[in-house]
């Protein structure tokens, strides 16, 4: 399977977002993409308050809507890392990662689990649970002859919730995110990699990169890692694409050598 990771550097504008996750998709597919991610905040990266005005009904509103159409044009599967949906709180909508098949339909959706709210030394301060509904559920979808697990930024700091995706069968997890520039350079790669290692899963984590509103830096760096743990592709600086190959008879071989997962106690 060849993945694409889509890394871009969103603002408030839906419709140019937009413009770009169209633009981006495309590029990925003229590089042999069979399957594409977005990163968190894909169409929107702003204040809570305007970011409850964007909140939608899944396969109602303008940004699912696009995804939909973009992948029936393009003819490959495209998860939307992370949009705003409507929940019953109409004051904190869910932190959503959908996967639309080929076809331009709903497969599976996630609800963003954890939520990031944090104090950093360098005056970064977010308080995510203030504008957003946690998710509760797991979700794990079959995609392409394989089967697909979502998670969302913060949700990397949970291996717990990375266990349950791979008891559910999960070969490939996305990880989409918006990491902040002094998390990111400390503890990005070494959580991707870890999660990947532990699971002997495929990991993919398509990222934002630079300034946004509120004065937010995002690190980048979106990359693929193998089940080894070693990264096999990652971005460079500014909006970009890459594509990784991804390899099962490599995972199930690395999964028969080193069988950990069979070694579970507890």
């Amino acid at each position: 399977m060849l993945f694409g990771a889509v890394q871009m550097n969103s603002q408030l504008d839906v419709e140019a977002n937009l413009a770009r996750v169209v633009a981006l998709v495309k590029e990925a597919c003229a590089r042999g993409a069979e399957i594409v991610a977005l990163p968190e905040n894909f169409a929107f990266f702003g204040p809570e308050d305007e970011k409850r005005e964007v909140a939608e009904v899944l396969g109602q509103g303008r940004i699912s809507t696009t995804l939909q159409a973009l992948a029936r044009e393009t003819g490959i599967p495209i998860v939307g890392g992370g949009m705003p949906e409507r929940s019953h709180d109409p004051m904190r909508p869910y932190n959503t990662s959908i996967l639309v098949d080929a076809g331009g339909r709903i497969a599976g959706a996630y609800r963003k689990i954890h939520l990031f709210d944090v104090d950093l030394a360098d005056g970064t301060r977010v308080e995510e649970s203030a504008g957003t509904s946690p998710g509760a559920e797991a979700s794990v979808t079959p995609i392409l002859g394989t089967k697909l697990g979502m998670t969302v930024c913060y949700d990397l700091r949970f291996p717990e919730l990375y266990r349950r995706l791979s008891d559910h069968g999960a070969r490939v997890v996305t990880v989409p995110a918006a990491f902040t520039l002094t998390t990111g350079k400390d503890h990005w790669h070494v959580l991707l990699r870890a999660r990947a290692i532990e699971n002997e899963v495929y990991v993919v984590a398509p990222a934002q990169w630079g300034a946004h509103p509120r004065g937010r830096r995002t690190y980048g760096k979106s990359l693929v890692v193998d089940p080894w743990g070693e990264v096999i592709a990652q971005a460079q600086e500014g909006e970009g694409v890459l594509v990784a190959k991804l390899d099962f008879a490599y995972q199930d071989r690395v999964r028969r050598e080193l069988p950990c997962l069979s070694h579970r106690v507890l």
